[in-house]
């Protein structure tokens, strides 16, 4: 087989760590990854110099996307700011979301015009699905009001979808493994449907579209762990609870929202899995997974602290400060 040559961008991120290891994996393979330079960056893929081509750069500045344009037969492009940060900076978001999209595209129909571009968009420009919970992805994209991140997901889709390029889309479900508990823990009303996929499984449906062009060649598709993989919101939240030490999902009435969030069950999901057979885990794996990380030592800690660290994420409910604060405004966006 001829040498294949693909660029990563996002490449420190959780998905796309895992997609680094996975390409590694690959012979006759030449990876350039491209990130900026942060600590955290740094200290995740310096480790790797010798085995990829190593760029740090700004996606925003067309400068340094061109010294990463040419010669590319497949692009995966992962690099984002994600949510809370997103939806809080919304033009910062704008700008490396979807311009950096736009750059990008942009050097590789001029430095790489053959390439095949993969783009990862989310399941929140589908916006709330709490009434019908099946999801398509010939559904209408309806973000929920203040989602800034799916708005940038949008305009991306549009810019792939227009550019010269041959490119295939995916819209992620929840990805589940490695999260830090937000203010978004509170967002999303506790009977949402919910589908997961690991950070490992996404990562290898990413991996599986290099020689898989044919089949994906200008097509969007649903992205999510299938019928293993689904629950309701409340029950993930328990079990999670369970596993890290915090006991019980005690939190006061309106601490969650009850509306405008996203996530749902992918209908289509199996249209990927039957073109890339890339799922391997189940939601009880997700837990298994999750358990093995937490030693016995941090669930005694977390035990032994549970009020305080409980009272510390529920300082972070926006959907109970509207409503203690009668913030009219937001209730209606949090509230029936």
């Amino acid at each position: 087989m001829d040498k294949k040559s693909v660029l990563l961008t996002g490449a420190s991120g959780t998905v796309g760590f895992e997609v680094l290891k996975q390409l590694l994996n690959i012979p006759n393979l030449a990876i350039t990854i491209f990130d900026k330079k942060t600590k955290n960056s740094i200290k995740k893929l310096d480790g790797f110099k010798d085995k990829v081509e190593l760029i740090y750069g700004d996606i925003t500045n067309k400068n340094d996307v061109k010294k990463i344009a040419a010669n590319k037969d497949y692009v995966i492009h992962l690099a984002a700011i994600i949510p809370p940060v997103a939806d809080d900076f919304p033009e910062p978001a704008k700008k490396v979301n979807t311009e950096g999209t736009r750059n990008l595209v942009e050097m590789l129909e001029k430095h790489s015009p053959n390439c095949f571009f993969i783009y990862s968009s989310s399941i929140s420009v589908y916006g709330d699905r709490l009434v019908n919970p099946y999801i398509s992805v010939t559904d209408p994209l309806t973000p929920s009001p203040g989602d800034e991140y799916a708005l940038t997901k949008i305009a991306s889709e549009e810019i792939v979808q227009q550019s010269k390029l041959d490119w295939t889309i995916f819209r992620l479900a929840a990805i589940m493994g490695g999260h830090k508990m937000s203010k978004l823990m509170f967002h999303q009303p506790l009977n949402t449907s919910l589908e997961i996929a690991t950070p490992q499984d996404t990562a290898r449906a990413f991996v599986k579209t290099i020689g898989k062009q044919d089949a994906l060649s200008k097509r969007i598709f649903n992205l999510g762990g299938g019928e293993s993989c689904r629950i309701d919101y409340e029950g993930f939240l328990e079990r999670s609870f369970e596993i890290f030490g915090l006991g019980e999902l005690s939190f006061p009435e309106n601490a969650f929202a009850e509306k405008n969030f996203h996530c749902g069950f992918y209908e289509d999901g199996d249209d990927l899995e039957n073109i890339l057979h890339f799922r391997s885990h189940s939601l009880k794996d997700y837990f298994e997974i999750e358990a093995e990380k937490v030693s016995s030592l941090k669930k005694i800690g977390a035990s032994l602290f549970r009020k305080p660290i409980k009272y510390y994420l529920l300082k972070q409910s926006e959907p109970l400060e509207a409503f203690k604060n009668n913030d009219k405004k937001l209730k209606e966006q949090f509230f029936y």
